[in-house]
Parts: C-alpha cells; structure tokens; sequence
C-alpha cells in the first residue's frame, strides 16, 4: 500500500518559523529541522537564518555532502503543495520585439555621427 504524503503551502511552512519549531523547504519538500538545530555543523543560526522559507539555494551553495542529504530525509514532513505557487509569466513576442528594437535603436546615434562625419568631410575636402 502507497504511503501518503502529507502537502503543504508556503505559508504552513513559514509559520513554522522559530528556533522551537523551525521548518525549511528544499527542493519542494518540507523538513522539520528543529531538533537538529544544536547538531548542525554550521550551527543553528545557519538554519534560523532560513526557518520558515525555500532554502533550496542556501542548501545548494553549502555544497552538502551525500551523508548530510541521507541525513536530511529523517527529519521530512511532507512536500511543498506547488499548486497555490505563482508560475512565472512568459515573455511575449510583442515585448520580446520591444526590446530587439531598442537594441536598434543604440546603432542609431553612432551611424548617424558616421554619417554626419563622411558628409562634412566631404564638403570639406570639395572646398580646398
């Protein structure tokens, strides 16, 4: 029989945010870390630091061994309930051509002092 794995939102799992109770999401799951605080190798301010938030970055960046990530999965609750997170928004092609055009219009300005030069020049040199 499959096991049920209980769902959580971001804002469950921010309010589990003090060094009583402290939570952090990785990597979409959900972790109670409050009774490894004074374990930690970092120390526990590393982890207050991020109690209550994604800490899938900081995680990452600390370059955890795998012995720390097997660790890690004694203290999981359950998983992040992605459903009530926000999706990042697509650019368009309308505000992509926006900025293709912008780009041209900075290749103006020096075009036309090259052309303004080659032009003076000209009739400078058409005087002598």
């Amino acid at each position: 029989m499959p096991t049920l794995t209980k769902l959580y939102t971001m804002q469950e799992a921010s309010e589990h945010n003090s060094a009583g109770d402290c939570w952090v999401v990785i990597d979409g799951k959900v972790y109670d870390v409050s009774s490894y605080l004074e374990e930690h190798p970092g120390g526990d301010d590393v982890l207050l630091q991020v109690t209550g938030k994604d800490a899938t970055d900081e995680f990452e960046d600390a370059g955890h061994s795998k012995t720390a990530r097997e660790l890690m999965e004694s203290f999981f609750v359950g998983e992040l309930d992605t459903s009530d997170i926000p999706q990042l928004e697509i650019v368009s092609e309308k505000q992509e051509n926006y900025i293709f055009d912008l780009t041209k219009q900075y290749w103006a300005v020096p075009l036309a002092a090259i052309g303004i030069s080659v032009v003076v020049t000209f009739l400078y040199l058409r005087k002598k």
